[in-house]
């Protein structure tokens, strides 16, 4: 998967998940991608995963007709 699909995130702070002594993986996750990728790179994914999650919401949501 490419950068800000998600995907590469998960699957790191789930390898993190499974060390000794990591609290928090999402935060540990969050924290190298910042590291390679600036903060503002990182927000602009995590803006990008919101409103795919939301889109994804909204999609599965029946409205009445």
């Amino acid at each position: 998967m490419k950068p800000g699909g998600g995907g590469r995130f998960a699957a790191l702070e789930h390898a993190l998940s499974q060390k000794p002594g990591v609290r928090d993986p999402g935060a540990v996750a969050a924290s190298i991608g910042k590291k390679k990728f600036g903060e503002a790179k990182m927000a602009k994914f995590s803006s990008a995963g919101r409103k795919r999650r939301a889109a994804e919401i909204a999609s599965k949501v029946k409205r009445p007709a």
